[in-house]
């Protein structure tokens, strides 16, 4: 058991560095080549990783989109948005709490759409951007997808007072690769009707 903290804490730390550096480069196509280049080390080496032994072992590679830079934006928050707190049941985890904290505007290529930001509630807290879109289910994770969860380190940054939503590094959850997770998803007003041609798709094993 304490092996394995030490590990997840490892696994976390690569995480943290590697948003770091995506954070750091000033173009971001090469900082998601960088993504998708360590994810899969990550995926394929580490003890932590998402995949059981194995799916280790026929794991050929993370599959997505190419970077498509109309998939990027700087946006400013709005945070005059009805304060409520959803629970979300999670089997291992118990009730775990997300609170709305503001509204984004997306000019996407396929028109106007808004996402909600989360908090999770609890000890330390951290900023929490899950969604769905009509890719899901064809294309994409049926669950939907995750764009920041800086509690795990998934933190795009910001540019001067614009919060950087680069959906070319929208990642699954966990619980897309096997049933041994469980995962927040997104609540209902985070399903666009467009659809998000970014990111990675669903897992295939």
């Amino acid at each position: 058991m304490t092996k394995d903290i030490f590990q997840l804490t490892d696994y976390r730390r690569q995480v943290a560095a590697l948003y770091a550096k995506i954070r750091a480069d000033d173009n971001p196509e090469r900082a998601h080549a960088t993504f998708i280049q360590t994810r899969n080390t990550l995926f394929a080496e580490h003890s932590q990783s998402p995949l059981d032994a194995t799916q280790k072992q026929s794991f050929a590679g993370l599959q997505g989109f190419a970077y498509d830079p109309a998939y990027r934006f700087v946006v400013q928050p709005h945070g005059d948005v009805e304060d409520e707190v959803f629970d979300i049941k999670l089997r291992d985890d118990g009730i775990i709490q997300i609170r709305r904290v503001a509204r984004v505007e997306l000019p996407l290529p396929q028109g106007t759409a808004y996402l909600s930001l989360f908090w999770v509630e609890g000890y330390g807290g951290g900023l929490f951007l899950p969604f769905r879109d009509s890719t899901n289910s064809t294309q994409t994770y049926g669950g939907g997808r995750y764009l920041l969860d800086t509690i795990k380190h998934a933190d795009l940054g910001m540019v001067e007072d614009g919060l950087v939503l680069d959906f070319n590094f929208a990642y699954n959850p966990s619980c897309a690769y096997n049933s041994a997770w469980d995962c927040p998803l997104a609540p209902f007003e985070n399903r666009l009707e467009q659809p998000i041609f970014a990111g990675e798709f669903a897992f295939t094993g």
